[in-house]
Order: structure tokens, then sequence, then C-alpha cells
């Protein structure tokens, strides 16, 4: 096993040089005759307690002895290590941790020089383990408050270090941010809070050394029911400073800034939990599905700085993006972040945010500046735009209208349109026309010319051309729509009579003249039908008698089909009607108003027509949706008038309605079915009840009429060509 020895320790200075010799040196003495020129494969990094960085160098072989030496203008670390060749893939590690901007390595003259980059002085120490080489950077000197002057070590875990509180908490606010985040403000009495960050298994710990909490605010705070992973908040006072515990339930990711008198800390669920409120009955509408797009796409970074100049913290973010960012003079001030594996574009937003600051982008340049000093330029640029277009030189352009109507098109390019005779103007000038009115410039002026469907424009060469662009996505020929309906009419009839006569008479009776016989051959019972189709008669003879019997049935069997197919084509969005029919003629009598007057008789008519009126929509998708009416008209009847004549009776068969069809589909849009079924009995009462015997004294009909309407539709998409002009 190797053991670790400690081979170096410096602390910032004007600049101090600092040789690995001592105790490291003699320890390794004996294994660097036999060692042979040693590759840097790997650098790594990891945040340790108390706001340290531990930087591991990774070597082929044991480290040797090393050089190092710090300065404080810039704040660096440099590391020699002689007979070595860097084989890094990436040249500069950005850490953005603590007081550790970023480690680089460069090889020269047969050895490597590694520096790491500070955002302040700041101590260190060094040792080797194995082919490791192991730099622990500490966190530096940080102002306890913007009077005091003085610089301490942001180590809160070691009292001995803290510098006496000079701020109050003055409020401690939750919120619940986006996509389920739990926001932790923390208000000071004025600006410089000491602040640090560390995760503690399910506890986020917020030490600040350099602010006490009043009694009022150090009572535990249940924030369950807000929906995010924390779960309540636990403020205490820690020997004069203030510690701030929250508790948390599930996986979390934690980030902090601190701008001006605040300090912020959120955390968040890990991407795909789902938090709910435990203990409210409406948890279930309180969850928040994690698992949708991200708003931001950048590589994850991980920044810890305390008060850490902005600026520094741009150039950090630009390294990350690879883009040029550009700073403007006004850009300053300090922060202090801490964020870990945030997206690069979000941590610029929320620096940006921080310090009142904005950007815009450019290709891969983006130009950072204050709020306002931006929404200065825009209105300046704005302004002078306005300001060119007021000396821009009128020209005058006449176009040609296709298919449109060039009055519309006028109306639409201003509001401010008027018509004169055959042709018409719409000025957007005049003395209460505003900056800009429609698709005109405040000078512009458009007229029609009804005649040859013509406009006339005036205005700049750029807003004419943006006219002409737009003509040509608004001049086109509309596609039109051939629309076919189908109408069947279909009935079917079935009817079925029996009937009989029958009589017996007495033919000795009638021979011998015997008063009391009064029937003579004929039928005694009579039940028959109107219009039999078939008779069958019998008569059985005998001496003295003779029976003469009829039976008489009918059946009828009827089917008919009446197809009517109108068809109609229109343009998009136009109504179409297309009817045929007649007018059917009846007489109307008006009474005579004078005694002794002559009623006058007036002949008028109704339409019996058969009507098809539809307006199509086609749809963006290639469908059609129609808004329909189909009317067939029939004389079912003619009812005769006591005064002369007669007056027809018109079956109307009617559908009004609207449906999306696609293209060439076939759609049954209404239909109506009627089903008649009658059956009539005629008797002799008692006789006819008798079984068997009875169906002589009685007789039958039946009818079945069946009759049912269908309405088909099919429209199909006419596309027209457009030729340009």
């Amino acid at each position: 096993m190797t053991a670790n020895k400690t081979i170096g320790q410096g602390k910032g200075g004007k600049r101090t040089w600092w040789l690995a010799a001592g105790t490291f040196a003699a320890g390794m003495a004996m294994s660097l005759s036999a060692m042979a020129a040693n590759v840097l494969q790997d650098v790594r990094y990891e945040s340790a307690p108390g706001g340290k960085v531990d930087i591991t160098l990774q070597f082929a072989e044991p480290v040797g002895e090393v050089q190092a030496f710090t300065t404080d203008t810039p704040p660096r670390i440099a590391v020699d290590i002689p007979d070595t060749t860097s084989a890094l893939q990436q040249r500069r590690v950005v850490i953005g941790s603590g007081a550790t901007s970023a480690v680089s390595a460069v090889e020269a003259a047969g050895r490597t020089r590694v520096v790491v980059d500070l955002f302040r002085p700041a101590g260190y120490t060094a040792r080797s383990d194995g082919n490791r080489l192991i730099l622990t950077v500490d966190a530096g000197a940080v102002s306890a408050a913007p009077t005091a002057g003085s610089n301490v070590l942001a180590d809160s875990s070691d009292p001995t270090k803290r510098v006496p509180a000079t701020l109050e908490v003055a409020n401690i606010d939750f919120r619940r941010g986006e996509n389920g985040a739990g926001r932790i403000i923390m208000r000071f009495s004025g600006d410089g809070a000491a602040a640090d960050m560390r995760n503690e298994g399910d506890q986020v710990v917020i030490d600040v050394a350099n602010a006490a909490i009043p009694e009022n605010l150090r009572r535990q705070l249940d924030v369950t029911d807000f929906a995010t992973p924390v779960v309540s908040l636990d403020p205490r006072a820690n020997a004069g400073a203030t510690r701030l515990v929250v508790n948390t339930s599930g996986a979390y990711e934690s980030m902090a800034y601190q701008t001006g008198n605040e300090y912020v800390v959120e955390i968040a669920p890990k991407r795909g939990t789902v938090i709910a409120a435990a203990g409210d009955a409406r948890a279930a509408g309180a969850i928040d599905n994690l698992d949708r797009p991200e708003t931001y796409t950048g590589r994850p970074v991980t920044f810890n700085f305390q008060d850490v100049p902005v600026r520094t913290v741009l150039q950090l973010i630009a390294e990350e993006s690879n883009l040029n960012v550009v700073a403007s003079d006004t850009v300053s001030g300090n922060v202090t972040l801490r964020l870990v594996n945030v997206p690069w574009d979000q941590a610029l937003e929320i620096v940006l945010r921080a310090k009142q600051l904005d950007k815009r982008r450019d290709g891969n340049v983006v130009w950072v500046a204050p709020q306002a000093e931006i929404a200065d330029y825009e209105k300046a640029r704005a302004d002078a735009r306005m300001a060119l277009e007021e000396r821009e030189p009128l020209i005058t352009e006449y176009i040609p209208i296709n298919y449109g109507n060039a009055e519309d098109i006028a109306k639409l390019l201003t509001e401010n349109s008027k018509n004169s005779g055959s042709g018409g103007s719409a000025a957007a000038g005049g003395s209460g026309a505003v900056a800009l009115r429609g698709f005109l410039s405040a000078r512009g002026n458009v007229s029609f010319d009804s005649r040859t469907n013509t406009l006339l424009l005036i205005d700049t060469q750029r807003k004419i051309d943006e006219i002409r662009a737009l003509l040509a996505t608004l001049d086109r020929p509309v596609d039109q729509v051939l629309i076919e309906a189908r109408i069947v009419v279909a009935t079917e009839t079935f009817a079925r009579e029996l009937g009989v006569r029958f009589g017996v008479s007495d033919r000795n009776g009638i021979d011998q003249g015997d008063p009391g016989t009064t029937t003579d051959s004929g039928f005694d019972v009579a039940l028959p039908i109107t219009s039999p189709a078939g008779l069958f008669n019998l008569s059985i003879l005998r001496s003295d008698v003779r029976m003469d019997l009829e039976l008489q049935a009918l059946e009828e069997e009827g089917r008919g089909e009446v197809v009517s197919n109108p068809r109609v084509i229109t343009a998009n969005q136009r109504e179409a009607v297309i009817r045929q029919g007649d007018e059917v003629g009846y007489l109307t009598i008006q009474p005579a108003t004078t005694p002794g007057g002559v009623a006058q008789a007036t002949v008028e008519f109704k339409e019996v027509l058969l009507e098809l009126k539809v307006t199509p929509t086609i749809t963006q998708d290639g469908r059609v949706y129609l808004n329909l009416m189909v009317k067939k008209d029939e004389v079912s009847d003619l009812i005769a008038n006591p005064a002369g004549g007669f007056v027809p009776q018109i079956a109307r068969r009617e559908v009004s309605t609207a449906v999306l069809i696609d293209n060439g589909q076939t759609v049954v849009v209404g239909g109506v079915y009627e089903f008649e079924n009658r059956e009539d009995i005629r008797k002799v009462p008692f006789l006819g009840d008798v079984p068997v015997l009875g169906n002589l004294f009685r007789s039958r009909g039946r009818s079945v009429n069946k009759a049912e309407l269908l309405i088909f539709v099919t429209p199909r998409i006419l596309t027209v060509a457009h030729r340009p002009n």
C-alpha cells in the first residue's frame, strides 16, 4: 500500500516561489534515479467541505520532484513537473468552485506546467498518492461585509475562523418555483452576507458566518403542502452566526445564487421524479410531470463562487459554451453562486437576472449589458430606422390583380379605403394618420381601378417589396369543389285480402210454390273484397237443395325506387345552388263581397323542387367542410276543391346539415325509414268466431308499406394551377 505524503504547502502572497523539497524530496530520492519520463494522463476535481477543491493529477508513473509557486496578480497556483509530457484531451478544465476557477496544462521543453486559475488568492496543500498528485485549494479569503475591510476564510465549520456578525437575517421566505422546485429566499439587513451551502444526505445546510438571526425567525416551517422536495425549514442560531437546515424528501438537485441583500436557494427534484403534497387531499393535482422537454439545453456546469466579479463568471460561461461574450463597460459588481450540474445557458440566465442584466445574441456572439442600456439601444435603433424611412424616396407601382378583387385588397392593405366612381383610393397619410397604417408606411397611399382590377401603390421601395410578397401569397386561384348528391326514395308495398260469399236454397219449396220459401238461388252470407284478383265458385246440388259458395282472393306486391342526382361545382367558401322542378297551379275561390256578386277565381302556384344548396370550405389538411341543404318535393295527391279544381298535396323531403368529409369520400348525411303494417277483419258476429267454420263468416285484409329516404353526398376538390405574373 502506498502511503500519502504531503509534498508542499503554500499561501497567497505578492509572488511566492516554493520548491517541493523537504520531506517529499527525501522520501522520493531513492526512486528518482530509476524513473523514466512520465505522462500526465488525466485531471479530475471534486468539491470538498468548507469551499475547498481537490484537484487530482493522474500520471502514468509515480510523481517525482515538482516545483510550485503562486501569484496574487492574477491569483494563480503553478506546478512544474519535469520530464513529463501531457496526454490530456482537453487543455483547460473549468472548475468554478470555491476560489478555484479552472485548471490548464501546457507542455514545453521536456516538462509540463499545471496552472490553477483562482478567483482570489488562496492557500493550498499538495500530496502524492502513487501515480497521483493531489492539490487541495482552500476557499480563500472573502469580504465579511462591505464596510468591514477584512478577509476571513469561508470555512463555516471552524468557529475560530468566523468574523463577528455584522448583518442580521431580516426574513426567510419559501415559494414554489418552476417544475416543482422549492425556492428559499433569505433576506439580510445589508449586502455582503458570507453564505456557504453544502449537501449532507437528505439535508441542505446553509451557514451564514457574518449574520445573526433574531429570535422571532427561529421557528421551524413545515412546507410539505407546496409539493416540492423540501419538507421543512429549520433556521437556528449557530455560535453567533446563522444556520438554516433544509430537510428534503426524495432525490433532489440544489443550486444557490446571491444578489444584493438576498441569498436564493433552489432545490428541485431530479428529472423523472414526481413530488406530491403528503397529507393534502389535493395531492393528486399537485404532481408535476418532470419528463417534459427541458427549456435549457446547454452542457451542465458546476459553479461555486463567493463574491466573484460578474465579468469573470461571464468569461467562464463563454469558455463552456464556445460563444463569444461581449460585456458592456457598465457591467460591474460581484456575484455569489453555487450551481451544481446546471446547464450553462440556465446559469447565464441566473447571473443576468441576479444583476439586472440582459443579453442579445447574433450568431455565436452574445452581447451582455444592463437591461436599461439594451432597451435604450433598441429604442434608439428603432427611432433611427423610422427617421430613415421618413427620408426614403417614394415610388409608384401598378400591380394587376389576377384572381382577387383590387378593391378588397386595397381595404386589406389599409383601414382607410374609399370608393369613387369606377375606382377609389385608400390613403395612409393625412393629418390624422398614424406612424404606420396597415401594410403601408406613414406616407404610403394605395388606389384601385375596378375596370382593370389594378392596384396603384405609392410608397417606399421596401414597403412595395413587402406588399408584392404579400400579394404573391394572396392573389392565387381558389380551389374549386364538385359536390355530387344522390337522393334515393325506395318504397315497398304488400297487400293480401281474402273474402267469401255463400248461400243455400230449397228447390222443392220453390217448385211447389211454398210461400214460406223466399230464397232462390243466391248468397245468404256476403263478405266480399273490393276488387278480387280471382274467384272460386262451387255449387252443390241435390234434388231438393242447392248450395252456392264463392271464395275471393287478392295479393298485391309493389317495389319502387326513385333516384335523383344533382351536381354542382363552386369555388372554395362560395355558396352554390342548383334547382329543378315544376310549379303546380291550383284555383282559389274568393267569395263574392256583395249580395248577388260573382266569386273570384284565382290561380296560384306551388313549387315542387329538387334543390341542392351548399357552401364548401377546404381545410388545410385536404378535407372538405360542407354546409348544405338538400330538398326533394313530390305531388303525392290532388285534393278536390269544393269550389272547383284540385289542390295539390306536396310530400316534402329536406335535410339541412354541416359535415366534414374527406376528399372523394361518400357519406350518408341523412335518412328516413317508414314502416306501416295494417290488418283488417270483417266477420259475422258470433259465427265468425267459431273455430274452422268461422272462416266462412269472415274476410281478412293485410297490408305492409315500407318507405326509405337516403341522401348521399360526395365532394371532390378540383385544384387550380397557379400561373404567376
